[in-house]
């Protein structure tokens, strides 16, 4: 669900709710509604003809946990009569192997997700999490860059970062220039390593880009569409251009050593 800059279809899109998320509304203008992000603090406007309450319970009760996160590319949920369609990274509210619950639904899932008995949590081991980062980032591969994209029919540079470390229970800020505040600093590109966070700036040193480190000093990020590209101390060189298009500010390891 588009979440827009302004209370209109015209305004950009600033983020994406998917399904198993939460917000707050802040209040409610015409058609509009303006919401908070429960999960990363964002702000935006959404259409209220796709709003789903909950109650002060439900959230409370989803605030303490990390939900399994889905690990099909795309799969459904079914509730009653009604079949809706997920994308990979997808939370699974309060699922117990077979259902979650949706506010007072219960809905059924019978694909893959994400299990923190099977390492993928915050107190797994760090190969198997880094392992779930590189097979789940290349299933994004040759999705089409969309600004404030979430999901595998488009995403953006930092919303494809935010969705791979969300399936290993790490919740990572919405903007590139947020989540270059997390981790620890790598100072020098030979020392990376797969699952370290690139960071690259413009001519007047705003943060506008973010990548995931691969093997071999190879880069996994969304720039037109997920790709990858060697990674250097100048930035990334893409062979089909001839050309560096991104310059290198930062590397950051989120995860423990």
């Amino acid at each position: 669900m588009p979440v827009r800059a302004e209370p209109s279809d015209k305004a950009e899109i600033v983020t994406q709710l998917v399904f198993g998320d939460c917000y707050s509304v802040l209040l409610t203008q015409g058609n509009w509604q303006q919401i908070r992000t429960t999960a990363d603090n964002y702000v935006g406007w959404m259409d209220p003809k796709q709003h789903q309450p909950v109650s002060a319970e439900y959230l409370a009760a989803w605030q303490t946990q990390d939900h399994p996160r889905s690990l099909d590319v795309v799969q459904v949920v079914s509730h009653a009569k009604v079949r809706v369609p997920i994308t990979l990274g997808a939370r699974l509210p309060f699922f117990d192997g077979m259902t979650l619950r949706l506010g007072d639904d219960t809905y059924f899932y019978n694909g893959a997700a994400t299990n923190p008995a099977n390492g993928h949590g915050l107190q797994g081991p760090t190969d198997k999490r880094t392992a779930l980062l590189l097979k789940a980032g290349q299933l994004f591969l040759k999705a089409p860059y969309l600004w404030g994209g979430r999901t595998l029919f488009g995403v953006d540079c930092s919303g494809l970062m935010q969705q791979l470390y969300g399936l290993i229970g790490v919740q990572l800020p919405r903007d590139a220039r947020q989540q270059i505040d997390h981790g620890r600093i790598v100072h020098f590109v030979s020392q990376t390593q797969p699952g370290d966070l690139a960071f690259f700036d413009n001519a007047e040193g705003n943060i506008i880009h973010v990548g995931m480190l691969l093997e071999d000093q190879q880069i996994l990020h969304a720039s037109g569409e997920v790709r990858i590209d060697p990674l250097d101390h100048n930035g990334i060189y893409n062979r089909q251009r001839q050309k560096y298009t991104h310059k290198l500010r930062l590397i950051k390891r989120i995860l423990p050593e």
